[in-house]
């Protein structure tokens, strides 16, 4: 059997730091991964489950969305995919009882690491107004209370309906279908606070929101720029495709303020030769100031131009606006971007080298390029680069944004979106014989300020930690606290269910892992990776508990109760048959025709992608825009430092597995601010000491987060950085990406007001 959680809450504000070692990342610490699985699933569960993750028959890991290559390992998993999994099988569970044992505001003062580790929640809860402790409620009477808030709304517009990267595409289907049939767009998603600055720069200048590469490209690439992301710790089974790369004959170039352990050494854990040696993946480490990447791409695009290295074919061809760029790249200074990146001038010469030499080039990126005010920007100047080259449409060539949760990309494919294109909700409404709203609802921070100001009224979570993922955290969970009732479905405690509405429900859900029996038998769902790969996930162990509702049954058994007898809509047959739902995908959305007979096929298939497939590229203009946007880059007073906040390597978004990171040499606690030495002596910070960090910002609010150690570490000048979700709190709501409206936690200016331990 497996242990118990853990009783107390560990302390979390007294991290143990070791000197930074930027230990060999890959090796995947096996026997300590090996003794949390087993202390979560026990022996006998750990290796009936693991060998299932990501397996063509098995199901998808809860994780990340990499993609899986044709030929897979028996062991397809990484060290953090296994934890997300020995978490989610664990045999550790939450029952009415536990509710009745520790009442909401005991839960409040736990960490997000205690709530984590108490196991599965095994039925439905309802916290009733003015009550401190949830209690079990049944399915029938859950729905009812849904349907009672839902139906006293003035308007369907102060419902929100959220959804996490983890639901399936037939529950996001569902649940979209759901929100619109009651008459609201206010579908607001975790893409809204990650890639939704990709898929804004993308659907401008190349016709489709979503990369242009396959697995398969990465390893016939001659160079790949991997910008503001961190493999090693949010996606480390692209270290694998890197390290095939290499050994084609790729070069890498690494553009990052944190020097990572997974780019300076990958010790591959699938060959034992690739354990003992490993690979150096970096042939360039370009340690760029955090905001400086679209200032370094705008200098590297003069020096293409400069250098007579365009691709004038496919220029003339397929692209448009390529007369304005060219004026405001030949603009571009080499002294401004020097300032703005911190790089020397010899190492973007070496950068410019590389990718002039390169036929074949793909530039990955993740939140380091997302989540700033100029991000879309930023993006854009990429594709500029790679337009200039030729390099989209090209095998071995494109762009790369890799998404981080395991089927982030397949909802918004499924139209989880707040602001849809007109063609899919008409052909919604064609096969529903429904009339969808055409206005435009609200994203995420609109949420927020939709709670905060009584425009909202009921909030209900398709899986993920609202207020643990969104920014501002003293202002969202005093809207969230507004609402008349939150909902949340989930398999875990999570932070979001201890600051709710007057009234809330906690509804538990199946997990990737479980297996799901409906009326009609057993059944699978489906999901999209990061390079548009849609295949069946198919869970094999027993449910944690018989109370349990799969994500596609609460969707329908909800709308039932909420629509009543006016739907036309079958949702009886949606909760009883998948591949109903599948059928209906089909007819609704380009690219899934014949859903059922082709993700029937052992690895599912390849969604079309017009620019990657045809050179084609449906934007206004017919052709891939190049851009033109002033250069930005922020400007942070004397004093101060630009605060990125950032994962652990023991945690997956908001989840934390554990208080160590190792490949940062610290252990015991979460707390802790990396600064650069030299910048710490110009502030009086000593290695060790105790600090609040304070965010400025425009509206003059004081945002703090006490309590945290200083960590001397090799950041780039001028730049700091801290884990989320802790530092949630300092990044202001209104600090957003322009178009895309993503919330700018990669940038927030702080001061340090040093305090006692």
């Amino acid at each position: 059997m497996a242990t118990k959680p853990p009783a107390g809450d560990p302390v979390q504000d007294a991290p143990q730091v070791a000197p930074p070692k930027h230990a060999a990342a890959g090796l995947p610490a096996i026997g300590h991964t090996l003794r949390i699985a087993r202390e979560q699933m026990g022996l006998a569960r750990t290796a009936r489950t693991l060998l299932k993750v990501n397996q063509k028959d098995g199901f998808d890991c809860p994780g990340c969305a990499w993609p899986e290559g044709e030929e897979r390992h028996a062991a397809e998993f990484c060290e953090n995919g296994a934890k997300a999994v020995a978490e989610e099988a664990t045999l550790r569970r939450v029952t009415p009882e536990f509710f009745a044992a520790h009442p909401v505001s005991e839960l409040a003062g736990r960490s997000g690491y205690w709530l984590g580790q108490q196991g599965r929640i095994t039925q439905p809860v309802y916290l009733p107004e003015g009550a401190d402790r949830y209690e079990a409620v049944s399915w029938e009477r859950a729905f009812a209370i849904i349907a009672e808030e839902l139906a006293a709304l003035d308007s369907p517009d102060e419902a929100l309906f959220y959804t996490s990267g983890r639901t399936s595409n037939e529950a996001a289907f569902l649940f979209q279908l759901f929100a619109r049939e009651f008459g609201t767009n206010n579908l607001p998603d975790c893409s809204n606070m990650c890639h939704e600055s990709s898929g804004s720069a993308l659907t401008e200048t190349i016709g489709i929101g979503k990369g242009s590469v396959l697995l398969e490209d990465l390893h016939r690439a001659d160079l790949i720029i991997v910008a503001g992301q961190n493999p090693g710790t949010n996606h480390p089974r692209m270290l694998s495709a890197l390290e095939r790369a290499k050994a084609s004959g790729a070069k890498i170039i690494s553009v990052n303020p944190l020097p990572e352990a997974g780019m300076e050494r990958f010790k591959n854990p699938q060959t034992p030769l690739g354990m003992l040696r490993g690979t150096p993946l970096n042939d360039l480490f370009l340690q760029i100031r955090i905001g400086g990447d679209q200032a370094l791409f705008r200098l590297l695009n003069k020096l293409v131009i400069e250098a007579g290295a365009v691709d004038e074919e496919f220029v003339r061809e397929h692209t448009h606006g390529y007369e304005e760029f060219a004026a405001a790249a030949k603009s571009a200074d080499w002294e401004e971007t020097l300032t703005a990146t911190g790089l020397d001038r010899a190492d973007i010469e070496r950068a410019l080298a590389m990718v002039v030499a390169s036929e074949r080039t793909i530039v990955c990126w993740a939140m380091g390029l997302t989540q700033h005010k100029h991000a879309v920007a930023t993006i854009r100047e990429v594709v500029n680069l790679l337009l200039l080259r030729g390099a989209i449409g090209r095998p071995g060539a494109g762009v790369c944004p890799v998404r981080g949760h395991s089927n982030v990309q397949g909802d918004r494919t499924m139209g989880i979106f707040e602001r849809p294109a007109p063609a899919f909700l008409d052909a919604l409404d064609r096969e529903f014989e429904i009339t969808s709203p055409r206005h435009h609802g609200y994203d995420v921070v609109r949420a927020i300020e939709a709670l905060r100001d009584g425009r909202a009224k009921v909030l209900f979570a398709m899986g993920g930690n609202f207020v643990g993922a969104t920014p501002d955290t003293e202002v969202t969970e005093a809207a969230v606290r507004r609402a008349a009732l939150t909902v949340h479905v989930s398999t875990k405690l999570n932070r979001s269910h201890a600051v709710t509405g007057r009234r809330a429900l906690i509804l538990p859900t199946l997990g990737r892992s479980d297996r799901d029996v409906q009326a009609s038998g057993r059944q699978f769902v489906t999901v999209e990776d990061s390079m548009g790969m849609v295949h069946a996930s198919r869970g094999n162990l027993p449910p944690a508990s018989p109370h349990l509702l799969s994500e596609p049954a609460i969707v329908a058994r909800m709308a039932r109760a909420v629509l009543g007898a006016a739907s036309r809509t079958p949702w009886e047959e949606f909760e009883r048959d998948y591949a109903a739902v599948r059928d209906r995908i089909a007819r609704v959305v380009p690219g899934f025709e014949d859903f059922n007979a082709r993700v029937a096929r052992p690895g599912g298939f390849t969604l079309p992608h017009a620019p990657r497939d045809e050179r084609r590229f449906p934007t206004k203009t017919g052709k891939a825009n190049f851009t033109a946007a002033p250069v930005e880059y922020p400007r942070v007073p004397e004093g101060r430092l630009l605060l990125q906040t950032l994962r652990s390597h023991d945690q997956y978004n908001t989840t934390i597995y554990g208080l160590d990171d190792r490949y940062r040499g610290i252990t015991g606690g979460r707390r802790v601010v990396l600064v650069h030495p030299a910048d710490a002596a110009e502030l009086g910070l000593a290695d060790g000491a105790y600090t609040d960090l304070v965010s400025e910002w425009k509206d003059g609010v004081e945002r703090r987060a006490p309590g945290f150690r200083v960590v001397h570490y090799p950041t780039a000048r001028g730049c700091a950085a801290a884990y989320y979700p802790e530092t949630n709190v300092l990044v202001p709501l209104d600090s957003t990406a322009d178009v895309s409206n993503t919330p700018a936690s990669k940038s927030v200016i702080v001061r340090f007001e040093p305090t006692p331990r």
